[in-house]
């Protein structure tokens, strides 16, 4: 067992941040192909470092309603501001790049939209149902902002069938007003309750950033009120500052703490962990989404 200590300022990235960048043809045409289509993918925009290697998978998170976040999160790469109203021809061109791209596991997210009135929520809607409409068989994993805890946004989009709703709380709740100024920690929490109360078919996911000064005693019941909240899904990964305007890392997590994180939240009763410095929340969604089914029937 890694001994957890007091978060630090880190001052470069370790060795277990450094990966190759894989490229090839499946690469180019996947970004091909949603160039053509005029899409945004959360995993270019928020400069993940996974995004070569999904991108090889054919795997992306369409990120809808264009590229500019209406909030401007402490720790967030996406840009911020006046946003131009959505695209209406989205929704079918996300399907249509799917279908071009072979996926039977597609994930859609977005900016944060407050200036709708429901958020963006029958956006994610259309998207849902566009994808259905071109691959039947296809799951549907949708990452949502908050709706400003709009209950009947929510319901939109439940009633659109995701295969996986997926919100993230991102953070402990002492730090939430610097990493995450206009939303609200007890918010999000509802909003994942909500969604068993609903749906109980369709399992809710969260995750959660680490390294932003956060400590374990705040970590573990942090995962204590996402699975009191019927969070069924987990991941846990490290906080990596895009730019030097946004939050600094305070600590770098050795991957043996991420490994004992996921050992505890599967005590906890979590369906399925995903946990690591690299981790994401769209990070191997396929393969939690499979994993989560057994442990999710014993919770519904």
């Amino acid at each position: 067992m890694v001994q957890h200590q007091k978060p630090k300022a880190a001052v470069r990235k370790p060795r277990w941040l450094k990966r190759n960048l894989p490229r090839g043809p499946v690469y180019g045409k996947v970004n091909s192909l949603l160039s053509e289509g005029k899409l945004h993918t959360v995993c270019q925009e928020a400069g993940c470092p996974n995004r070569w290697e999904c991108f090889s998978r054919r795997t992306a998170a369409f990120m809808i309603m264009g590229s500019r976040c209406t909030r401007n999160c402490g720790f967030c790469a996406v840009n911020h501001g006046p946003s131009a109203p959505p695209d209406y021809g989205e929704p079918a061109r996300v399907a249509e790049a799917s279908q071009n791209m072979e996926l039977r596991y597609v994930i859609v997210t977005s900016v944060t939209r407050d200036d709708l009135p429901d958020g963006g929520a029958v956006f994610f809607a259309k998207t849902i149902k566009e994808i259905h409409k071109r691959i039947p068989c296809a799951s549907v994993e949708v990452l949502i902002p908050d709706f400003q805890g709009n209950e009947g946004a929510l319901h939109v989009v439940l009633e659109a069938k995701p295969s996986v709703l997926n919100h993230n709380l991102e953070t402990v709740e002492r730090i939430y007003p610097s990493v995450r100024p206009g939303a609200a920690y007890r918010r999000s929490l509802e909003l994942l309750k909500r969604v068993r109360e609903y749906d109980s078919e369709i399992p809710a996911k969260s995750g959660l950033m680490l390294g932003l000064g956060e400590f374990p005693g705040e970590v573990r019941e942090t995962l204590h009120d996402l699975f009191d909240a019927g969070c069924n899904i987990l991941t846990l990964g490290q906080y990596l500052q895009p730019t030097r305007d946004h939050l600094p890392v305070e600590r770098f997590v050795h991957p043996e703490e991420f490994d004992d994180w996921r050992k505890t939240a599967l005590e906890m009763g979590f369906s399925a962990v995903a946990s690591g410095p690299l981790v994401r929340s769209s990070y191997h969604a396929e393969e939690l989404y499979q994993l989560q089914k057994t442990g999710f029937k014993t919770r519904s």
